[in-house]
């Protein structure tokens, strides 16, 4: 791995000053929770096991207590969460958690004791019931800085390496303070942001030239987006190499997908699985294994059952195949004890590894073409996002002009959402405002894609 002089000494600059004096500027406490994570996930599986089980006991405990909408259900149903110390089983007698109860509860999701935290809104994206906002507080935030740390280390990427991150572009300017702060934020954590929009050839040559021009270690995006650029360059140049490391994140990697990239861009890529609910919780940390190592100090895994069909996708003969089901250790601002992912996934146990992800089925960004040009749905979705006032979405595609179909919050004013889908796109696409009941679901578990026929 080459690492050119100017970005080392940026690197170490990042690394031992820059770093080191915001988060102590921010009272945040990244370094040691990343120090105990690795001490924890170098104990032996059993031991590791038994200690975080302790901590799950310990934790839906706390939120028995603490948290209204916990408390009420443990009374209802004469549950003892004690008994979770000695059999993890035991969590079966409570229902799973989804997205549909987060935001019927509301803030009884949340501790009583909060008065005075720092608070930060994380919205989920996934696939399965409409969009909710997931609440941390600073530590919580911490321990998810902390696992993303930990886990680029365990592939050989540290903080003095330069890091690239794929972003969205807006065409809004973003106020001068905000960007200040960004800037900021990248030169503490050795990153540079990229942006972009479409897919066209020449936006696809000018990102490869600003990815050359970086020379990052590690490059972090939604597998999609590296796909499409790994396709130009196989086409336009027969490959190319910038980078070591592509950390794929956000959507489903496919097997071809993985391929492509490899091949195209020669790196390795690496698969992490992470989620707004959590942060990340699996990462192929192993080289040459695809299988993902769950952070099990972070959050306990189960499974849940499905369908035959949906089951079949993910069957491996070392796992229990269904639903992804997690319990957050870290979260008390905000405790999410056996919520359903929607992602389905086959969990085994190794006992030099601990719980594996064998193989994982989730959300899949497609690419929809709009005014000429093709862009990519997380895309469209991050634009969406910045509204404020959009449950859910999907295109349908097939007509002349694509149809965006909204589901709007109750807030919401559609004569406000309308012109500033306008000042993007003008009459490129055709909108259509619709409530959750006329989203198009697929599959036994009521999954949805964003792009669907006309």
């Amino acid at each position: 791995m080459l690492i050119f002089p100017h970005h080392l000494a940026q690197g170490l600059l990042a690394e031992f000053v820059a770093y080191p004096l915001a988060t102590r500027r921010e009272k945040r406490e990244i370094a040691s929770k990343e120090a105990w994570l690795k001490a924890e996930m170098a104990r032996p599986f059993a031991a590791r096991r038994q200690r975080s089980q302790k901590a799950l006991a310990e934790l839906v405990g706390w939120a028995g207590v603490h948290v209204p909408y916990y408390k009420d259900l443990f009374a209802s149903l004469n549950f003892d969460p004690a008994k979770l110390e000695q059999d993890a089983g035991w969590l079966n007698d409570l229902p799973y958690l989804t997205k549909d109860i987060i935001r019927e509860q509301g803030e009884r999701m949340m501790r009583q004791d909060r008065e005075g935290l720092r608070i930060h809104g994380c919205k989920t994206g996934g696939s399965t019931g409409v969009s909710a906002i997931i609440y941390y507080d600073q530590e919580a935030a911490d321990w998810s800085s902390a696992v993303t740390h930990y886990a680029r280390r365990s592939v050989g990427k540290h903080h003095f390496m330069r890091e690239l991150h794929f972003a969205s572009r807006f065409p809004e300017k973003f106020p001068l303070r905000a960007r200040v702060i960004e800037h900021i934020k990248c030169l503490c954590m050795n990153r540079t942001n990229i942006f972009f929009d479409d897919f066209s050839p020449a936006s696809l040559e000018a990102i490869w030239r600003q990815v050359r021009r970086n020379r990052p270690v590690l490059v972090h995006g939604h597998p999609s987006t590296l796909y499409q650029l790994a396709l130009h360059m196989a086409d336009a140049h027969g490959g190319g190499k910038a980078f070591d490391i592509f950390e794929s994140s956000g959507e489903l990697l496919e097997p071809h997908q993985r391929r492509t990239i490899e091949t195209a861009l020669r790196c390795r890529v690496v698969d992490r699985y992470g989620l707004a609910e959590f942060g990340v919780v699996a990462y192929e940390g192993h080289k040459g294994s695809t299988w993902r190592d769950v952070y099990d100090p972070i959050a306990w895994p189960e499974i849940a059952a499905v369908d035959g069909s949906d089951a079949s996708a993910i069957a491996h003969e070392r796992g229990q195949s269904g639903e992804l089901v997690l319990t957050g250790l870290k979260n008390r601002l905000m405790p999410l004890i056996r919520y359903r992912t929607g992602d389905l996934a086959a969990l085994g146990e190794e006992p030099d590894r601990g719980f594996v992800l064998y193989d994982l089925v989730g959300r899949i960004h497609d690419v929809v073409r709009i005014g000429g040009k093709d862009y990519a749905t997380h895309y469209i979705q991050d634009m969406l996002d910045r509204l404020g006032s959009i449950r859910e979405f999907q295109i349908a595609v097939g007509g002349a002009v694509p149809v965006l179909r909204l589901v709007l919050e109750p807030h919401a004013t559609r004569e406000e959402v309308e012109a500033r889908i306008r000042q993007w796109w003008g009459q490129s696409i055709e909108l259509e405002f619709i409530d959750t009941t006329q989203i198009q679901l697929q599959g036994g578990r009521a999954k949805f894609r964003h792009v669907v026929p006309a």
